[in-house]
């Protein structure tokens, strides 16, 4: 399973980097394992937004810039609003990053 490593820069991902880094540093863990454990978490989080997430969110904001550079779009925006079923929640400054999904299919084969 292809993957992208844009979830390590989640909050998620930068403490269990930082972790990673530190048993690395102590000497309880060796950098290749390191390394594994973060390809195992690139997995599970496609995986798990993939089959596990269901809900959809509407967006609405004021685009402050926008770009789209290696099939990855980013898009900064200002004052955004989030809405689902339950609950509204505003924003004043939010990054979104969207990468293609069908990139990944063309790296499994």
């Amino acid at each position: 399973m292809a993957t992208f490593e844009l979830y390590r820069r989640s909050t998620i991902g930068m403490c269990l980097t930082d972790t990673l880094d530190d048993m690395v540093s102590s000497g309880a863990l060796s950098p290749e394992l390191a390394i594994q454990v973060l390809v195992q978490f690139d997995k599970s989080m496609t995986s798990a937004l993939e089959h596990q997430v269901k809900s959809k969110v509407i967006v609405k904001g004021h685009l402050h810039t926008y770009r789209f550079c290696d099939n990855v779009w980013t898009f900064i925006l200002k004052d955004a609003t989030f809405k689902n079923e339950e609950i509204t929640e505003t924003i004043s400054k939010v990054k979104i990053v969207a990468c293609d999904s069908k990139l990944l299919e063309t790296k499994e084969e």
